[in-house]
């Protein structure tokens, strides 16, 4: 059986892979969008806002929360789900460092 050697790697280099995959879909970065631009939200206002059944919606917002990018809370029976401003912030920095980096010691030893 393969299994994964996902915990050899550095914590900044699991969350970014994590995050990335969480982004790979157009349909979490419209969700990410839209939720940044609101105080709370539950689902049925994510659901009218992009062009998706509710439980594409729900698996799409899993997947989000699975990476830690948002959070939701219960209320009765709905879900209210935010942007988790700590995880986003630490995001912020992993990616900002990756797309900084100097790839000086490369100049002419690439194609």
């Amino acid at each position: 059986m393969a299994y994964s050697k996902k915990k050899e790697f550095k914590n900044d280099e699991i969350m970014a892979s994590e995050i990335a995959k969480a982004l790979s879909h157009p349909a979490r970065v419209a969700i990410i969008k839209f939720l940044s631009t609101q105080k709370s939200c539950i689902c049925n206002d994510i659901v009218e806002h992009l062009p998706l059944s509710q439980s594409t919606v729900s698996q799409h917002l899993k997947e989000l929360k699975n990476a830690g990018l948002i959070t939701g809370e219960i209320d009765g029976p709905r879900v209210c789900y935010c942007i988790d401003k700590a995880n986003w912030k630490k995001a912020k920095e992993i990616f900002t460092e990756l797309f900084s980096m100097k790839f000086e010691a490369m100049k002419n030893k690439c194609c």
